[in-house]
């Protein structure tokens, strides 16, 4: 393949985690082909040069400093403030953009959604395909198994900053549309003290952090006499780099609109 056919794209947050495995990955495969990077001024400092393919590859911490082929993907893994301005340069510049920072805002998907407009955009919580599948049966069995209490459980390492996880939400929202539920009414955020009987409306959603976890995430369906848990264990950041990819590759005959990794797996 070559680099005319290659789906070019720019990785931000470049010497973090899911940066470094976004790389590793792309610049292991023929079908695509990086063109920049983006990184905080200090940490470009601190770094040498990224040679990927006997070629060195543009670092820089504003995006309006890199040349962007036709088609070009920003993928970003970052905070919510940097989604906003991610989501607003890519509008400008005609970039098509995955998404999958966390802990975002109403305010943070409008932004996203705003960008919809006149780019591509993916936005996922999580870019494995397993917890794809798995929001999508969450919402079956919670149609399903009408009479069946409802709780998530996520496990991520120390450092994750947001709590609960994103993950956890979107398999929440999941349920809550299996039941036809207001999701901001039917969400109990742990839970502590004298709560009293629960309610059969509720969906418990808890949060726990330790250790190196990359990610962990159970939905409990209980009944009477019976119990359904469905558990998806990510082993590496590199099943979530490998999403992205994928979600990459999906919108690289998109020209606008919002779309999930849903859409990817056509579900």
């Amino acid at each position: 393949m070559t680099s005319q056919q290659r789906i070019p794209i720019i990785v931000s947050g470049a010497y973090g985690r899911m940066g470094s495995a976004i790389i590793r990955l792309a610049s292991e495969r023929q079908d695509f082909e990086i063109v920049g990077l983006l990184e905080r001024p200090e940490r470009i400092k601190e770094r040498p040069p990224m040679t990927i393919r006997g070629k060195e590859i543009p670092l820089v911490s504003d995006l309006k400093e890199l040349h962007s082929p036709a088609g070009t993907v920003l993928i970003e893994f970052t905070t919510p403030a940097a989604t906003r301005t991610h989501a607003s340069l890519a509008s400008q510049h005609n970039l098509k953009l995955v998404s999958g920072t966390t802990g975002l805002s109403d305010t943070d998907l409008a932004a996203l959604h705003d960008a919809a407009r006149t780019t591509a955009v993916l936005w996922a919580s999580n870019m494995s395909l397993g917890v794809t599948v798995l929001t999508s049966l969450v919402e079956q069995l919670a149609r399903r198994l009408q009479h069946f209490d409802i709780e998530i459980v996520e496990m991520h390492h120390r450092l994750k900053r947001d709590a609960p996880s994103g993950t956890a939400l979107t398999l929440a929202q999941a349920a809550a549309r299996g039941r036809a539920l207001s999701f901001e009414e039917a969400a109990r955020f742990g839970r502590k003290g004298m709560v009293g009987p629960r309610h059969a409306e509720e969906i418990g959603i808890h949060a726990v952090r330790g250790g190196d976890v990359v990610g962990d995430h159970t939905v409990i369906f209980a009944g009477e006499g019976e119990r359904v848990e469905i558990t998806h264990r990510a082993h590496s950041r590199d099943t979530f780099a490998a999403g992205a990819l994928e979600a990459a590759r999906f919108l690289a005959d998109k020209s606008r609109g919002f779309y999930t990794m849903r859409d990817v797996l056509g579900l």
